[in-house]
């Protein structure tokens, strides 16, 4: 789960990790009384959505007066910002983050991610922070410091002492460096983080270390035991058929092709999107429709399959364990009637009594081409839908 940066620099300030003054608006009249009370003649105006890239996409705006402000309130309030990170639609701007200009003296990239070639999380930090962060790391990995921790050990003062030095950080700096350093290991590890960065993480001339941005995504699989975290929650940036299927227990997610899958099993859901790259089809979507797979299930995933314009046709790919394939069959034929799906189907069945749930869909009133081979089943429904 992904919350905002304004979100992100609260939970920072309660671990006390200094941020910049700011303030949250969510409309144009609230600007002026905002840079009132931040003073000074210089601010920030940043969108607030779940994507990097903000900067390069427009969504970060530096203002020299009220007026500029205004006008930049104007223009992101409402919209959607299109970023390295977002598809061609964007993400809707409901609110802006509103900051004081900062007399910045370096920019520094202070992260923790869990590394799961290492099986360590790991801290990754860098003299060159800002926006080109990324193309850093892909041309001169060399610039990037990392430095890994066991999960079953701990961070000591030491540690990031070290870190702190590699960053040319000393005195007061490396001090304020270590805190900071420390206080965003304990949120990863308390609050079940699978990625927190600072970027950038700020000096100034007057030896302050401050968090310039903040992000934040955490384990879906731990929110139950963080209920503070789930009322973050920002369903307007996220995908609506998303939300509609995780309430059917369906792991979906839109893509751009025209073959729409349903499949049971991440892995299975995976090698299917291949198999129909591979043979000359775009998948539309990633559709795990799970083990416990039910007729009511199956219809809403057809539902959502059908509701997207690009769809041309479908290809279910269902490998029986402990559901049996027949009634996995009667599913799919009360789900098709049910949705009245009109797009050329294909459905491989294997597993626990395939042929008897093959044998289902090619008595049925349905036009469903089946296949016992994946391969075959692949090739076909490109065929289908060209």
């Amino acid at each position: 789960m992904h919350i905002h940066e304004y979100q992100a620099k609260s939970l920072f300030r309660k671990f006390n990790i200094q941020t910049p003054e700011a303030v949250l608006i969510d409309s144009v009249s609230q600007a002026g009384d905002a840079c009132a009370s931040l003073g000074d003649g210089v601010w920030v105006v940043k969108a607030q959505v779940h994507a990097g890239g903000r900067g390069k996409g427009g969504g970060v705006i530096l203002c020299r007066s009220i007026e500029a402000v205004e006008n930049a309130c104007t223009a992101l309030l409402g919209s959607n910002l299109v970023t390295p990170q977002t598809d061609t639609k964007g993400l809707p701007i409901n609110q802006l983050l509103i900051e004081g200009g900062q007399n910045i003296e370096r920019e520094l990239y202070l992260g923790l991610l869990v590394d799961r070639q290492t099986q360590k999380i790991t801290i990754l930090a860098s003299t060159e922070g800002g926006m080109d962060i990324e193309k850093v790391a892909a041309e001169t990995p060399d610039k990037i410091i990392k430095f890994g921790v066991d999960p079953l050990g701990v961070l000591t003062e030491n540690n990031c002492a070290s870190i702190a030095s590699k960053l040319g950080l000393k005195g007061n700096l490396a001090t304020q460096f270590n805190t900071t350093l420390l206080a965003l290991y304990e949120i990863f590890t308390t609050k079940d983080v699978s990625l927190i960065e600072i970027n950038p993480l700020i000096t100034t001339p007057e030896n302050q270390l401050l968090a310039l941005d903040g992000k934040i995504d955490f384990d879906d699989n731990a929110l139950y035991r963080h209920e503070d975290i789930i009322e973050l929650r920002d369903v307007s940036q996220e995908d609506e058929k998303e939300n509609e299927a995780s309430e059917y227990q369906l792991n979906y997610i839109s893509l751009d092709g025209t073959i729409g899958c349903m499949v049971n099993g991440a892995g299975l859901a995976m090698a299917t999107m291949d198999l129909i790259e591979h043979h000359g089809g775009s998948p539309a979507n990633f559709l795990d429709v799970g083990g416990g797979t039910t007729a009511e299930r199956v219809a809403k995933a057809f539902e959502l399959i059908q509701s997207e314009d690009n769809v041309k046709g479908v290809l279910v790919n269902i490998f029986g364990g402990i559901v049996r394939c027949d009634l996995i069959a009667e599913g799919i034929l009360q789900a098709i009637e049910k949705v009245g799906l009109t797009l050329p189907i294909m459905v491989r069945l294997e597993g626990t009594n395939a042929k008897q749930g093959l044998a289902l869909l090619d008595q049925s009133e349905f036009d469903i081409a089946t296949e016992a081979d994946l391969t075959q089943a692949a090739i076909k429904i490109v065929e289908l839908s060209a």
